[in-house]
């Protein structure tokens, strides 16, 4: 797609529930300075009205940064709060109905966990991919099994050999695996609690975006 550049190497996803008295404005404003380049903003429960206010006071904090702020699933929310693209998974809006609303600038990006799912996906008017969940998480409920390394590893070998689009790892995902789920081939790592639940966000975002330049470093190396 023609759609804005964006870097998806630290991609922060948060909503109210994933954040403290400190709210979530200022926890991803931190986040961001400790190098997190994406940004999505998740709200399962909260109603409409409140979650535009949500997308437009988290956008307001992020410009200038770079970073590009997506929405989970809602379309309306991210046209009204004029924000830069969604997040779909495979049970919300289909990605062509969803490029049909947004149309060819925004950022458009699909969960997917399996090898159908991936040949299934509209490459076409995707902007990006997000395999998962890679570890088991609280965050979502998910009555599948994770996938683990090797099936994240099995399963960027088959998009790659579909398409270039960029990947995504997400679910469970933390400064200890961070290394190891980047070693298996993805453009980036996808978290909440890892940085949300964190005393510091800059702290934990920096240690968090270190260990994804040593993975970048150590492919470039071979």
């Amino acid at each position: 797609m023609s759609s804005p550049s964006f870097d998806p190497k630290l991609y922060l996803v948060a909503g109210s529930d994933d954040v403290d008295q400190r709210g979530l404005d200022k926890i991803v404003r931190q986040a961001v300075e400790g190098g997190v380049t994406l940004f999505q903003l998740r709200e399962k429960t909260m109603a409409t009205g409140a979650f535009i206010e949500s997308a437009r006071s988290v956008r307001d904090a992020l410009r200038g940064t770079g970073v590009r702020v997506l929405i989970n699933d809602r379309v309306d929310v991210a046209l009204a709060a004029e924000v830069d693209g969604i997040h779909i998974g495979q049970q919300d809006i289909t990605p062509r109905d969803a490029r049909k609303l947004l149309g060819e600038e925004k950022l458009i990006g699909l969960t997917v966990r399996s090898t159908s799912e991936i040949e299934q996906a509209p490459i076409a008017v995707l902007d990006y991919l997000s395999i998962g969940g890679v570890f088991a998480t609280r965050s979502k409920d998910n009555p599948l099994p994770p996938v683990g390394l090797d099936g994240l590893t099995r399963l960027t070998a088959e998009t790659r050999a579909l398409c270039a689009l960029p990947i995504t790892a997400i679910a469970g995902i933390d400064a200890k695996t961070a290394g190891p789920v980047m070693d298996c081939g993805v453009d980036g790592i996808a978290v909440i609690s890892s940085i949300t639940a964190q005393a510091d966000p800059t702290v934990a975002a920096k240690e968090l975006r270190t260990k994804i330049e040593e993975s970048l470093a150590r492919r470039q190396s071979k």
